[in-house]
């Protein structure tokens, strides 16, 4: 994009004096880039490529929405050679992220003549086997789907000479970890193939399990000014009250004037009742997705979204990783995450390559301490929004509200730390009473005859795990 299009602040993301035209890359990559209107690139970009087009290793972090998909992309397609099957790979988490990261690579590779082909579950196989005889040089896959079609011979690793992990925090958790180390096992091993790791969180446990995969990696970071989140993003904090918080949300959408709005829910029940509440009872045109849809109705969702056929999608934490969209101005965390890094990920789907945006969280009472985490991560404070006009409700019959200081308190809280202070002062457990002398019949049952008045604070429960029958 033309830096001489976006808004000031948006310029701290380019690089305006690197254009791609004098980065040395392909003739066929760079008149795809012109064809996109894309001239400087981003500060990932401007890093990320140099490295990767002299055949290093790399580990590279950036913000979200700042164009790390063409930041290992562009000099990747500049490198690969017409003709070769299955020369690169890109392992992604999700199926949404696939297909977006397929279509980014096919716009860029329009006039290279490679050939870019996602490979992910839920679609049928002969089809995407239709497309791999095609002789497909780049292949985008999640893991999954990627080991069964290796399984069934309908493709093979021999050919990786480039292997990139896209989330890598996430393609490195418990989950992915055996898939992943499987996969790249059966790759060219590192020295022989090249290995680049993106994302917007990179852990040290993270950082290290990548660079057990990869030979002497060099780390990019292009995290500007100390904060993990785009200046870009306007964030703030609205505390609700659990029973209210439908309420506010259905307020706030009727109240403001919000182009296009992605709501993040933790379960997908609360996605699917979410959705029909915001449609039936306040003719809201908001749409459902989440991983138990069928792929093809999930495909319908995105492919409006990105037609701008609908106004409001809830959804859950797969889509914070897959959805690319231009003109996403509101994301609001309806339930806030209960891991901070995935807040990162949920806000960086607005404000994308120079846009601005808006992200709201409802807080409840009791999560003073987790909002207190994630501006710790960030390392910024987000700011409380009050909203006069909308009016809080009684707690409903039987509930008792909670207390009114935790994340909501009047008094002026200077910077982080102070408010980290406040809300964790605020949530911590009471006091443990004090211990009253013991009988002598109850001296043996209980340690120094101290005798406790009361239940702990905090208990632990949990299910027990039952065995066959012996």
């Amino acid at each position: 994009m033309s830096p001489d299009k976006l808004p000031p602040r948006a310029l701290e993301i380019f690089e305006l004096d690197k254009p791609f035209a004098t980065m040395g890359l392909s003739d066929g990559v760079t008149a795809g880039l012109t064809d996109m209107g894309f001239v400087h690139p981003t500060r990932i970009q401007a890093m990320l490529i140099p490295p990767v087009l002299a055949g290093r290793d790399v580990i590279g972090q950036a913000k979200t929405g700042t164009g790390k998909t063409a930041a290992f992309g562009i000099p990747i397609l500049s490198r690969a050679h017409k003709g070769t099957p299955f020369q690169a790979l890109v392992l992604v988490p999700t199926r949404e992220l696939c297909i977006q990261v397929a279509h980014e690579l096919e716009d860029m590779a329009r006039h290279t003549g490679l050939v870019v082909t996602p490979v992910f579950g839920g679609e049928r196989i002969d089809q995407q086997v239709a497309r791999l005889r095609r002789g497909a040089e780049i292949v985008v896959s999640t893991p999954g789907r990627l080991m069964d079609m290796v399984g069934r011979g309908h493709l093979h690793l021999n050919n990786v000479r480039y292997a990139v992990l896209d989330e890598v925090d996430r393609m490195l958790d418990i989950g992915f970890r055996d898939d992943i180390r499987q996969i790249l096992g059966q790759c060219p091993p590192p020295g022989q193939r090249q290995t680049v790791f993106v994302s917007a969180t990179i852990s040290s446990d993270v950082e290290r399990l990548a660079r057990s995969h990869s030979k002497d990696a060099e780390k990019v970071v292009a995290v500007t000014k100390g904060a993990l989140t785009t200046a870009l993003v306007r964030q703030h904090y609205l505390p609700v009250e659990p029973w209210d918080k439908r309420r506010l949300l259905a307020h706030l959408l009727t109240h403001e004037d919000p182009a296009l709005t992605v709501i993040f829910c933790r379960t997908k029940r609360t996605v699917d009742e979410l959705a029909r509440y915001l449609a039936e009872r306040h003719q809201i045109d908001a749409h459902a997705i989440h991983g138990d849809m069928y792929q093809s109705k999930r495909n319908k969702v995105i492919e409006r979204l990105h037609k701008g056929d609908l106004s409001v999608l809830v959804a859950s934490d797969l889509a914070a990783r897959g959805l690319d969209v231009e003109g996403i101005s509101h994301v609001i965390n309806y339930d806030m995450p209960e891991d901070p890094e995935v807040y990162v990920h949920r806000i960086g789907r607005t404000a994308r390559i120079g846009r601005e945006g808006v992200a709201w969280s409802l807080v409840t009472p009791e999560q003073g301490d987790l909002l207190t985490q994630i501006e710790r991560l960030i390392n910024q404070e987000i700011p409380k929004l009050d909203y006069d006009d909308f009016k809080p409700t009684p707690p409903p019959h039987g509930r008792e509200s909670a207390p009114r200081n935790r994340g909501q308190g009047t008094v002026a809280v200077e910077g982080v730390a102070g408010a980290a202070a406040a809300r964790l002062a605020a949530s911590a457990a009471p006091p443990i009473p004090a211990p009253s002398k013991a009988s002598p019949t109850e001296h043996g049952k209980f340690p120094g005859g101290l005798v406790p008045t009361k239940l702990p604070p905090k208990r632990m429960f949990g299910k027990i795990k039952s065995g066959p029958a012996r």
